[in-house]
């Protein structure tokens, strides 16, 4: 986890090269590819652009689509900070998403919203989080590693979607039946008029707010202090007293709480109910959100909007290149970023930081030897011994 401090350090333009170079690189490839398929790499480009920040409706869905991605990004951002790789962020997005439907689903009708929307939003949380405790149990007590924990409990929600589908879906669907109006999000099209047709919604404001609560939590919370601490230097972190496998619980709860919210927004802001099938990978694409952001919660944001943009150009270039085109790229995207550092490090080493003062004392030349030799230093002759006096103790004297 150190890695990801070092990728901070420096000035802000330094920082942002190995992004530059990553989009470079998956902007050559998706020129390539398009020439492969017979279509103009500009024509390509523009045509996404034109269907992602070339119209209000193009932002709007790029929101939509960015919002889901913020949470799940911040779930696997959490665990890495503690040192911990959530990948079942998928599985907690899917169960937080059906106790929030669940949850508005069954309130009395008269229920108002600044009770019902609360509500749901606790239990897409706790629902996550249960999850994610529960990995964490099974590290802390039976040694078990989260990655093979977390890829099991995906297929396992899977599985048992499908078998309470039978007894919570509407008859002949495979959705729950839609949750009272009280809680509902508002859709942003309610203010802006412009963004009439696209589903962007209140969530979106929820998902900000969590980028920076998780940003206050980890900077400036003893909690947020030992995650950190966890992550870098567990034994250091034992040494000093701290409880290992609390700490890393508390992580992975916190990490399957944030990814549960993420259902908030199909559920609460856009279609009302639980849907089978409805996260489409998104939680997966959480880490690859981390990644990119180098696990800073702010960093989030922009990594999410990025993807959300190529998940809605992928939409908006079908009609010249196959949609998978778009996946190939966010792959191309995680690989340049993962490698970039070094590659920037190589192409620049005279914009390097300046290590620290010890390591800079042991990496300066020494100075070369003068060609005229040094006077020898004769021994002065000795001096007669002074008297011991009460400062030295008898034994020195003696």
């Amino acid at each position: 986890m150190a890695g990801s401090h070092e990728q901070t350090r420096g000035p802000l333009w330094l920082r942002a090269l190995p992004f530059v170079w990553a989009a470079l690189l998956a902007m050559a490839m998706a020129s390539l590819l398009a020439r492969l398929y017979g279509q103009s790499p500009l024509g390509m480009y523009r045509l996404l652009l034109a269907g992602t920040w070339g119209s209000i409706y193009g932002i709007g869905q790029v929101l939509f689509k960015t919002t889901p991605l913020v949470c799940t990004g911040l779930a696997v951002a959490v665990a890495l900070r503690a040192g911990l790789f959530n990948v079942g962020a998928e599985g907690q997005l899917i169960v937080g998403a059906l106790a929030a439907a669940l949850c508005g689903a069954y309130l009395p009708v008269a229920t108002p919203s600044v009770l019902a929307v609360p509500l749901c939003l606790v239990a897409a949380f706790c629902a996550g989080g249960l999850v994610g405790s529960f990995v964490g149990l099974c590290k802390w007590l039976c040694r078990a590693h989260e990655v093979i924990v977390t890829i099991l409990l995906n297929f396992i929600v899977r599985a048992v979607m499908v078998g309470v589908g039978g007894y919570l879906f509407l008859r002949e669907s495979v959705h729950t039946a839609p949750v009272i109006d009280a809680a509902k999000l508002p859709r942003l099209s309610t203010i802006l008029p412009q963004l009439h047709g696209s589903a962007v919604n209140a969530a979106l404001g929820l998902a900000l707010l969590l980028a920076v609560m998780v940003e206050l939590l980890l900077r400036r919370t003893r909690l947020g202090f030992a995650l950190r601490v966890v992550g870098q230097n567990p034994d250091a972190a034992a040494a000093a007293g701290l409880r290992i496998g609390w700490i890393q619980t508390l992580a992975l709860t916190l990490s399957g709480g944030l990814a549960g919210l993420g259902g908030a927004n199909f559920v609460l802001g856009y279609k009302y109910y639980y849907e089978d099938g409805f996260s489409a990978g998104v939680g997966y694409l959480g880490i690859a959100v981390a990644v990119l952001a180098h696990n800073r919660p702010l960093w989030v944001l922009l990594s999410a909007l990025f993807f959300g943009t190529l998940a809605q150009g992928g939409l908006a270039v079908n009609a010249m290149v196959p949609r998978e085109l778009i996946d190939v790229l966010s792959a191309v995207v995680i690989l340049a970023v993962a490698t970039a550092s070094a590659e920037v490090r190589r192409l620049l080493p005279r914009f390097q930081q300046p290590q620290r003062d010890d390591d800079s004392r042991d990496a300066r030349p020494s100075k070369p030897p003068s060609r005229e030799p040094e006077p020898t230093q004769l021994p002065e002759p000795p001096l007669d011994e002074p008297e011991a006096t009460d400062s030295v103790s008898p034994w020195a004297a003696r």
